[in-house]
C-alpha cells in the first residue's frame, strides 16, 4: 500500500505535514470552499453535519475545566494507524470522517487542520461552525491558539492522545506565550458525547495456536528479558504501548480494531513479573490458562483491568526502577508519571525491534500466505478480464468480489486494508478508495489500479498491480516499464548488511528519475504475520532502523498523471543472503508476492538483459509456486491464464550496457555510504 496512506506511526505524520514527500493533485486545490458561511441562511451541501449541540456540550466540558481551547488529534491511545468507532472523537465533533486531521475547539471559534487528501471532502462534511485550515503543522495550529486563547489561558489536551513528540512541540511553542498547556486525563470530547459513545469492544481475545506462531510466548518473555539484563542502562521492566507489541508478545489476538487483529492492551514486563493490562471480560478461563494467569511467577501473566496502566505504571515509577520505552509508540499519558532520571528511552521498544525480523518459521508462514493470497488475486484478474469489456464491473463490486476470493482461502480474517481498487483518473489519487456511492466502472479502456491485501492466521499481505485491457498510449507504457524497472533494481539489489533502507530507495526511483519522472510517496514498508499491514519500523525512510536478514519489506514504487491515470508496482520481499563472488556479509530481497506483471503494459526495449533474466527468474518461480495450487484446485482457467502471463519474455532491441555500475556509484556521490 503507497506510503502516504500509513498513520501508525507519528513522526511520519510529522513528515506528511511537512510536504517532505507530495500527494498526488487532489480536486479542488485553488482554495475556493464549497461551503458559503458569508450569507444567510448559509449554502451547505446536503452531505455537513450539523455539529452546533457536540460543539456547545463539548464547550460546557471547557468551561468547567477552565479552558480557553481545547485540541482533539485523529489517533488513539496507541497510536494506531487504524482506530476504533470509540475513538473517532474528532469524526463526532465535526462531522468530518477523513483519516487525517486535528480539530481545535476555542470559546468562539472551531478549526480543523488537515491536508490536501481530505480539503474537499472536509468541505462537504463540516458546517459553518468549522474553519478549515489547509495545512497540517502543529506551527499552524499554534498560531492560531495564540490568536484565540488570552495571555494566561489554558489549552486543554488528553495525554493519551497527544505522542511524547507532539506534546514537546506544543509545550515548547506555547511556553514562552503565558498560555498554559494542561494534561486532562478525562476526555472532554468522551463527557460531551455521553451514552451515544459506542461501547468499549468485548469480542473474544484468543491465543493463536502454536501452528501458526514463531515462538512461545514464554520463549519471547524470555528474549526481552536478556535484552534488558544486557542493556546498558539496566531497565528493570519494559512498557508496551503499540498494540501490536502486546499481540505479538503474547500470541494473542482480538477484533477491536478495523484491519488488524488486535485488542486494546498494555504490557508492563519487569525482570520478575508480567502485568497484561486488558478488559479482563474477553478473556475466557481458556485462555487465562494459556497466560499461566492463576499463579504468581515471573513467568505468570497478571491480568490488570486496562483503565489501570497509568496508576499501576505510576505505582511501579515510584520504586528504584527504570522503565524502557519506545518513545514512537508511547503516548503522553504515560511518560509523564514516570520520572525522566527513570526513563530508558529508545526510538522503539525491543519488542518491535525483535518482531521486525522473523525467524525460520515465521518466515514459512508468510511465505505460504502469499502463495493463497496470490490464488485469489489471479482467480480476480482472471474474471476481470472476462467482464470488464461487457461494461459491467466498477470498483466497488470490484472490490467486494476479490474480499470475497480472499475470504475463500484457508485461515482468512478478512482484509489488511481497505482496497484501493481506482480506475483511470481515480488511480492517480494514490489513497482513493470507493464506495457504495462514489465509484467509476471499469473500462478496457483506462489503466485499473488495484492495491489490496488480506489478514491470515499465518500472515498479512498487501500486494498492487495495475493493468490495462485495451491499448495502453507509448506514454503509459513507458511509465509503467520504468516503475517496474524501479521495481527490479531495488529487489535484485546486493547491499552490506545493516545498511539503512534510505541508502536504497532511490534505485527505485531511477529510471523515472532518468526521464523527469517521480512518485510522491514512499516506497516501501514493513509487513507482519497476522499483525500490521504496515510494521514499523522497517521500510526505506530516514526513521527506518537498518535491513536485516529475516526482514519483511514492501517495494512500491509507481507514477501517478495528475487526471488521467495512476501507476503502482508493489511486492514483499524478504530479506535475505546474498551470494557474492567474494565472501562477505551482504544481502538482497527475495520477493514473496506471486502474481504477474501486466505483459501489455511493458515496454521490452527499454529492459535491460539482466532485467529480463529477473523476470524470467520471477516468472519461472511463480509457476512452480502457484501453478500446482491452482491445479489441486482445479482452477484450470486460472492456471492457463497463469502459464499464459509468465512466458518467458525475448529481447528486442535492448541496450547492451547495464545502468547498475553509473546507479552505484551516482547514488554513493548524492548520498554519501552510512549505515
Amino acid at each position: 500500500m503507497a506510503w502516504a496512506r500509513w498513520g501508525c506511526c507519528p513522526w511520519l505524520v510529522f513528515l506528511c505535514a511537512l510536504g517532505a514527500w507530495g500527494h498526488p493533485k487532489a480536486a479542488n486545490l485553488r482554495g475556493e470552499d464549497v461551503r458559503n458561511c458569508s450569507i444567510s441562511p448559509p449554502y451547505l451541501p446536503d452531505t455537513a453535519v450539523n455539529t452546533t449541540a457536540q460543539l456547545t456540550a463539548l464547550r460546557q466540558q471547557m468551561h468547567s475545566q477552565k479552558l480557553s481551547a481545547y485540541i482533539i488529534p485523529e489517533t488513539d491511545a496507541h497510536m494506531s494507524e487504524y482506530i476504533g468507532k470509540r475513538d473517532k472523537r474528532r469524526a463526532w465533533i465535526t462531522g468530518f470522517t477523513g483519516s487525517a486531521g486535528t480539530a481545535v475547539v476555542s470559546v468562539g471559534k472551531a478549526g480543523l487542520w488537515t491536508d490536501s487528501r481530505y480539503w474537499t471532502q472536509a468541505e462537504r462534511q463540516m458546517d459553518c461552525n468549522w474553519e478549515l485550515h489547509k495545512e497540517v503543522d502543529i506551527t499552524s495550529i499554534v498560531t492560531w491558539l495564540l490568536a484565540e486563547v488570552p495571555a494566561g489561558g489554558r489549552v486543554g489536551f488528553d495525554p493519551f492522545l497527544f505522542s511524547i513528540g507532539s506534546w514537546k512541540s506544543y509545550y515548547t511553542a506555547l511556553k514562552s506565550s503565558n498560555i498554559q498547556l494542561v494534561s486532562i486525563t478525562d476526555n472532554l470530547v468522551d463527557l460531551a458525547w455521553g451514552s451515544e459513545k459506542p461501547l468499549f469492544p468485548s469480542q473474544p481475545i484468543y491465543a493463536l495456536k502454536e501452528a501458526f506462531t514463531g515462538s512461545t510466548w514464554e520463549e519471547k518473555v524470555s528474549d526481552i528479558r536478556s535484552q534488558m539484563q544486557k542493556h546498558r542502562k539496566g531497565p528493570t521492566a519494559v512498557l508496551l504501548s503499540a498494540l501490536d507489541e502486546t499481540a505479538w508478545l503474547f500470541n494473542l489476538r482480538g477484533s477491536d480494531i478495523p484491519y488488524n487483529p488486535f485488542f486494546y492492551s498494555y504490557t508492563l514486563l519487569t525482570d520478575s513479573s508480567i502485568r497484561l493490562f486488558v478488559n479482563k471480560s474477553c478473556l475466557d478461563s481458556e485462555t487465562l490458562k494459556y497466560l499461566n494467569s492463576s499463579c504468581s511467577g515471573s513467568m505468570c501473566v497478571q491480568i490488570e483491568d486496562y483503565s489501570q496502566v497509568r496508576g499501576s505504571v505510576q505505582t511501579y515509577a515510584s520504586g528504584d526502577v527504570k522503565i524502557w520505552i519506545g518513545t514512537s509508540y508511547t503516548t503522553y499519558g504515560l511518560y509523564e508519571v514516570i520520572p525522566l532520571e527513570k526513563l530508558v528511552e529508545d526510538t522503539y521498544s525491543p519488542v518491535m525491534v525483535t518482531k521486525a525480523v522473523k525467524n525460520s518459521k515465521e518466515q514459512a508462514l508468510l511465505r505460504a500466505s502469499h502463495v493463497r493470497d496470490a490464488v485469489a488475486v489471479i482467480r480476480y484478474l482472471v474474471w476481470l478480464e472476462k467482464n470488464v469489456p461487457k461494461g459491467t464491473v466498477d470498483e466497488f463490486s470490484g472490490a467486494e468480489l476479490l474480499d470475497k476470493f480472499r475470504g475463500e482461502e484457508d485461515f482468512s480474517s478478512g482484509p489488511s486494508f481497505e482496497t484501493i481498487s481506482a480506475s483511470g483518473l481515480n488511480a492517480a489519487l494514490a489513497h482513493y478508495s470507493p464506495t457504495k456511492e462514489q465509484h467509476r466502472k471499469l473500462s478496457s479502456d483506462e489503466m485499473y489500479l488495484l492495491d489490496s491485501g488480506g489478514q491470515y492466521w499465518d500472515g498479512t499481505t498487501d500486494i498492487t498491480r495495475t493493468v490495462h485491457w485495451g491499448t495502453p498510449s507509448a506514454f503509459q507504457k513507458e511509465a509503467y516499464t520504468r516503475v517496474l524497472i524501479g521495481n527490479i533494481d531495488l529487489s535484485r539489489l546486493v547491499f552490506p548488511a545493516s545498511t539503512s533502507g534510505r541508502m536504497m530507495e532511490i534505485f527505485a526511483r531511477r529510471a523515472l528519475w532518468d526521464v523527469g519522472l517521480n512518485y510522491g510517496h514512499g516506497t516501501g514498508h514493513g509487513i507482519g504475520n497476522f499483525l500490521c499491514v504496515h510494521e514499523w519500523p522497517v521500510g526505506f525512510q530516514s526513521g527506518n532502523i537498518p535491513m536485516a536478514k529475516g526482514m519483511f519489506t514492501s517495494i512500491e514504487p509507481g507514477y501517478y498523471q495528475d487526471g488521467e491515470f495512476g501507476i503502482r508496482i508493489e511486492d514483499v520481499a524478504v530479506v535475505v543472503e546474498a551470494k557474492t563472488k567474494y565472501p562477505g556479509s551482504y544481502l538482497t530481497f527475495e520477493v514473496v508476492s506471486l502474481v504477474p506483471y501486466d505483459r501489455n503494459l511493458i515496454d521490452i526495449s527499454l529492459l535491460s538483459p539482466e532485467h529480463l533474466q529477473y523476470l524470467n527468474h520471477y516468472y519461472q518461480t511463480i509457476r512452480e509456486k502457484v501453478g500446482p495450487e491452482l491445479q489441486q484446485r482445479q482452477l484450470q482457467e486460472e492456471f492457463q491464464w497463469l502459464q499464459r502471463h509468465t512466458e518467458p519474455l525475448s529481447a528486442r532491441a535492448l541496450r547492451t550496457t547495464s545502468l547498475a555500475p553509473l546507479l552505484v556509484v551516482s547514488s554513493l556521490i548524492i548520498l554519501g555510504w552510512s549505515v
